[in-house]
């Protein structure tokens, strides 16, 4: 079973670097952002994997703090490309 987890992990970091060609190649900037995304949300599962792997739950809490992260950093990236800014009328 171990076995086969890291070959998983293997398999999903293999996956990222093809999504951080794409995030290099990417002909616009939505592209960019969600292949950024997608490497973010893959780091998150091979931390989880590791987790399991070697039995800490440390790896857990710094994926979840991770994922929230990449979540608010997703969505600001993405409002500031398609308004072109941070700020909102509100303030």
């Amino acid at each position: 079973m171990t076995a086969f987890l890291w070959g998983l992990g293997v398999f999903l970091l293999a996956n990222a670097s093809l999504c951080l060609l794409r995030a290099y190649l990417g002909p616009t900037a939505p592209d960019r952002l969600l292949a950024v995304n997608v490497i973010g949300t893959k780091t998150l599962v091979v931390l989880c994997l590791l987790s399991f792997v070697f039995e800490r739950s440390l790896f857990v809490d710094v994926a979840l703090v991770y994922g929230l992260l990449n979540f608010i950093v997703t969505i600001a990236a993405g409002r500031l490309v398609e308004t072109g800014r941070l700020r909102g009328e509100w303030e």
